[in-house]
């Protein structure tokens, strides 16, 4: 079983999330720059995320909130979204089941993968981060995707694209890939990536397939 992140992985998400997320929280009154937004939550949860922002502040964010950002970030998925490059290719040709295992919503990720044609691919096998009590680097996601679809969690390798990401994956007993093919791969973060436990960090979608045989002995 190859289990992937969604945002960064297979779709180019990172940038426009980051700029949605960083532009309601200036209006809302907690100015965080784009870059600065893209830094500190990579792979997080928005629930997470939320909850730090305002522990941070030491006051909440508008009720309205969370309901405003998801519209938003869903309206520019829309007109914007694209799968990461060569991302087909390697859904295409890598052998065995696949699944989705995101800190984003499930609808988001559904809605995703629709805009850019990846749902084929995955079918039901999509697992959201809402869904466990601990988001990532908790393995509680991989470990509740490795259960649902009745699989060891040590026969499982893990595509990510942020050190947290990779850090559940280890802690799951699972194989991690990290990725810095995505619009929000900056400097450093194949360095991070190993740091946190990847068995190996690819920069194109075209190199997984013969990454996971490797990994596996195949």
């Amino acid at each position: 079983m190859v289990i992937f992140d969604c945002n960064g992985v297979l779709v180019d998400s990172e940038p426009i999330v980051s700029d949605v997320l960083s532009a309601a929280l200036t209006r809302a009154g907690f100015p965080l720059s784009t870059e600065t937004v893209a830094r500190r939550f990579h792979g997080r949860r928005q629930a997470d995320i939320f909850a730090a922002v305002e522990a941070a502040a030491g006051r909440k964010l508008p009720t309205e909130f969370e309901t405003s950002v998801a519209a938003e970030t869903l309206r520019r998925f829309r007109r914007e979204l694209k799968a990461l490059p060569h991302v087909v290719h390697a859904l295409t040709w890598l052998r065995g089941p696949k699944a989705v295992a995101s800190s984003s919503s499930r609808e988001r990720i559904r809605i995703s993968l629709q805009i850019t044609g990846l749902q084929r691919f995955f079918g039901a096998r999509l697992f959201s981060a809402a869904d466990v009590a601990q988001g990532k680097p908790a393995p509680d996601l991989f470990l509740h995707t490795a259960a649902a679809l009745c699989v060891e969690p040590a026969e499982c390798v893990v595509v990510e694209d942020s050190p947290r990401g990779v850090a559940a994956a280890v802690a799951a007993g699972m194989i991690p890939i990290g990725f810095v093919g995505g619009g929000n791969a900056a400097g450093g973060l194949a360095a991070a990536l190993a740091s946190a436990g990847a068995a190996a960090v690819i920069a194109d979608m075209r190199e997984l397939k013969s990454t996971v045989a490797e990994l596996r002995g195949w």
